[in-house]
C-alpha cells in the first residue's frame, strides 16, 4: 500500500510541475526551468515521453530474461511473465510514438515524417507486433511459450540498435541526431536543478507504474491458465 501512494505522490508532482513550471530564457526562481534551444517550451514533453520509451525498454528486457528463463526451466509462469511484459512493452512504445507525434506536430507541422527516430520505433512495433500474431498462431502451450521465449531474445537484440544507436548515427529532424547543434541527446540537456528532479521523478513514477501493472497482468496471465497456484 504504502508503495502506491508513493506512485500517486510521484505521479502528481511529476503532472503538476511538469505542466505548470514555466520555461523562460533566464531562470531566476527554482521553479522556473531553462530554455533549450530546438525544444522551448515543448520541451516539457520529455518528462512523458522519455520516461514511456524507457519503460518499453525496460519492458522488452524483461521479456527476454524470463524468456530465457523459461528455456532454461521449462516453467510457463516465465512465460507468462515473459508475455506480460512483451504486452506492456508494445503499449508503453505505442505511447511513447503518440507523445513523440503530438511533439512532432507542434514542431515540425506534422504527425509524421519518417525521421529516423521514428522509423526505428515503427520497425520495432512491427517486430513486436509480429511476436503476438506468433503467440496467437500456436495452440500447444510449451511450443508457443519456446519460441516465444527465442524470438523475445532475438528481437531484444534489435532494440539498443534501434533505439540508442539507429537515430544517433543518422542525420533528421529528431533532437539528438546526427546533425543536430541544439538540444542533442537527453543526457545533454542543459537543464537546471529543478528540471533534473522533475526528469528523474518522471523516470521513478513511471518504472514503479511499469512493475505494479506487469505484476497485475503476469497474475491475471496465470489465473486465466491456471497457472497460479505454481508462483513463487
Amino acid at each position: 500500500m504504502k508503495w502506491k501512494i508513493t506512485l500517486l505522490v510521484l505521479m502528481t508532482l511529476v503532472i503538476i510541475s511538469g505542466l505548470t513550471f514555466p520555461i523562460v530564457k533566464h531562470p531566476s526562481t527554482w521553479y522556473e526551468m531553462p530554455n533549450i534551444p530546438g525544444l522551448e517550451q515543448k520541451a516539457k514533453i520529455i518528462f512523458f515521453h522519455v520516461p514511456t520509451a524507457w519503460v518499453a525498454v525496460m519492458a522488452y528486457l524483461i521479456a527476454m530474461v524470463q524468456g530465457i528463463q523459461y528455456l532454461r526451466k521449462k516453467d510457463l509462469v516465465h512465460d507468462a511473465k515473459s508475455n506480460a511484459a512483451l504486452q506492456l512493452g508494445f503499449i508503453f512504445t505505442i505511447l511513447a510514438t503518440i507523445t513523440g507525434s503530438i511533439w512532432a506536430k507542434f514542431t515540425w507541422g506534422a504527425f509524421w515524417h519518417w525521421d529516423p527516430r521514428e522509423t526505428s520505433i515503427f520497425i520495432l512495433l512491427l517486430i513486436y507486433g509480429s511476436l503476438f500474431a506468433l503467440r496467437s498462431a500456436i495452440e500447444n502451450e510449451d511450443k508457443r511459450a519456446r519460441l516465444s521465449a527465442v524470438y523475445s531474445i532475438f528481437a531484444f537484440l534489435t532494440v539498443p540498435f534501434f533505439v540508442f544507436i539507429m537515430p544517433r548515427i543518422m542525420t533528421g529532424l529528431h533532437p539528438g541526431s546526427a546533425d543536430d547543434t541544439n538540444a542533442g541527446p537527453v543526457v545533454d540537456f542543459k537543464m537546471n536543478v529543478t528540471m533534473q528532479v522533475i526528469f528523474y521523478v518522471s523516470l521513478i513514477a513511471f518504472t514503479i507504474l511499469f512493475i505494479w501493472m506487469w505484476r497485475m497482468t503476469y497474475k491475471s496471465i496465470l489465473l486465466k491458465d491456471e497457472l497460479y497456484y505454481r508462483l513463487d
